[in-house]
């Protein structure tokens, strides 16, 4: 039996941190949340041991090599508005590896429209909100004159919404804007060219109150809010390298392939987590896993309604990926309308590639294509990009493959509002953390890393230690 920060395993990443000795952490998961919350609590003079069941960090934002590729398992952005994700990039020092945009332009295409009338664009202006937006509304493209007025009336009813009140977690968001509204275009061009990227459903299968927060929260609290941001290299760089060397230098021991088994208090209070061959012993346990495994290892006791974390649905994403023998699209990314196509990003130089061009198709709420046959992905959406980007007609593809996470985030359905867990539970010193739990936020970089901080701040409030004072200087900014 070995102490929360003690193993009998030789370590090169066990640093001694001066204040550390007396409360002992150990946070179960590498994802954001765990990794935020393993730094926050280390922060604080907390010896932290983290334990993920992968070879690596992450969580569902990671990298693989293939061949002399070095792939992402899907596209990742986050916005300006994201500023617990940003602190996290500061934290790890990896914020010029992942810059914003200066200002918010996102290309959008309309495969249905005459070649040379295709593009439209989504941008704001130095103005204050909702002028911001005014001007690309009124000349976007690909809305009707009458579509665009009505677009702006909702907006504004949307602004009106009070995020506290219960009943919008109830409603759906598809059916609140047909009753503002909006048509069956205005919703595809605009609110689920948004929507579907950010909550991973479209807006009859999304929670009112999760689609107002983004909305809201993104395109009007501030002008900038919703200025994208994304990964230069390999998420595997920030999320998992110089996410290591972070915790490592605030003196968390960090255990990979450590497949937590059990975790239970004894008769004194202290918490044994078990993994093969070892029991760590601690005073605070963070579970920053997914919600079925939450559930499996939460102790009896430790919710009211357990049963309502398999309540909580998931939903997958989709990634084609396509390298083909040159440069087949001349801007970082764009969304597209009329296909199948979503939103396609150019990963050539973060990928490593040396030749050609590397174009990653992200596809949200892909319940229908999630298990189809590479052949039959293949067929489709080679054609699409050829439809979109004339200079692929006469391009080679060199390789083409896919990535399915099947369970990519929680399903913001109406009514899972009030599914979600907050982080404290009724078992003193367990707490919970993941882009699942009540955040506020949809399934998101987000969310994750605003919930370590919550498990983080609820542990160090129990525990009697000070908050680092530059945790929460996100909130303030937020």
């Amino acid at each position: 039996m070995t102490d929360g920060t003690r193993s009998d395993r030789p370590s090169a990443d066990r640093h001694t941190v001066p204040g550390h000795a007396g409360r002992a952490a150990v946070v179960v998961g590498g994802g954001l949340a765990g990794i935020t919350a393993a730094l926050a609590l280390a922060d604080a003079g907390v010896r932290v041991t983290l334990l993920e069941g992968r070879p690596r960090l992450g969580g569902l934002a990671f990298s693989f090599r293939r061949g002399e590729l070095t792939v992402d398992n899907g596209q990742h952005v986050y916005l300006r508005c994201c500023t617990a994700y940003r602190w996290f990039l500061d934290r790890i020092e990896g914020a010029a590896l992942a810059p914003l945009q200066d200002r918010l332009d996102v290309p959008v295409l309309d495969v249905t429209r005459p070649e040379g009338r295709r593009l439209g664009r989504l941008r704001r202006d130095a103005l204050p909100v909702p002028l911001h937006l005014g001007r690309s509304l009124a000349t976007y493209p690909h809305l009707s004159l009458a579509e665009r007025a009505a677009v702006g009336r909702a907006a504004l009813a949307l602004k009106a919404l009070d995020l506290a009140d219960p009943a919008l977690d109830a409603t759906d968001f598809g059916g609140w804007l047909a009753a503002h509204g909006q048509s069956a275009r205005a919703v595809e061009a605009l609110w689920d060219l948004v929507g579907v990227a950010t909550l991973n459903a479209v807006a009859g299968d999304a929670s009112l109150g999760l689609a107002a927060m983004v909305f809201k929260t993104g395109l009007l609290s501030d002008p900038g809010a919703a200025d994208i941001g994304w990964a230069r290299v390999p998420l595997g760089e920030l999320h998992d390298r110089l996410a290591r060397r972070a915790l490592d230098s605030a003196g968390v021991r960090t255990e990979v392939r450590s497949r937590v088994t059990s975790v239970s208090i004894d008769e004194n209070g202290t918490w044994n987590v078990q993994v093969p061959g070892e029991t760590l012993r601690a005073d605070t346990v963070v579970l920053a896993v997914p919600q079925r495994e939450a559930h499996d290892l939460l102790p009896p006791g430790a919710l009211d309604a357990p049963e309502r974390l398999l309540a909580i649905g998931t939903a997958p994403i989709l990634n084609v990926h396509v390298v083909y023998d040159r440069k087949v699209l001349t801007r970082p990314f764009f969304a597209a309308l009329g296909t199948p196509v979503q939103w396609v990003f150019d990963r050539t130089e973060a990928s490593g590639l040396a030749k050609g061009q590397y174009l990653a198709l992200s596809q949200s709420a892909a319940r229908d294509e999630i298990d189809e046959p590479v052949a039959a992905l293949r067929e489709r959406y080679l054609p699409e990009l050829r439809r979109l980007l004339p200079r692929a007609r006469g391009a080679e593809v060199r390789d083409f493959f896919v990535t399915r996470e099947r369970t990519a985030t929680f399903a913001p359905t109406p009514g899972v509002g009030r599914l979600r867990p907050g982080a404290r539970t009724k078992a003193p010193g367990l707490y919970l953390a993941g882009a699942w739990t009540a955040t506020g936020w949809p399934a998101t970089m987000e969310s994750a890393v605003r919930s370590g901080v919550s498990a983080a701040d609820a542990a160090l409030s129990a525990l009697g230690r000070p908050r680092p004072s530059h945790l929460f200087a996100f909130e303030e900014a937020a």
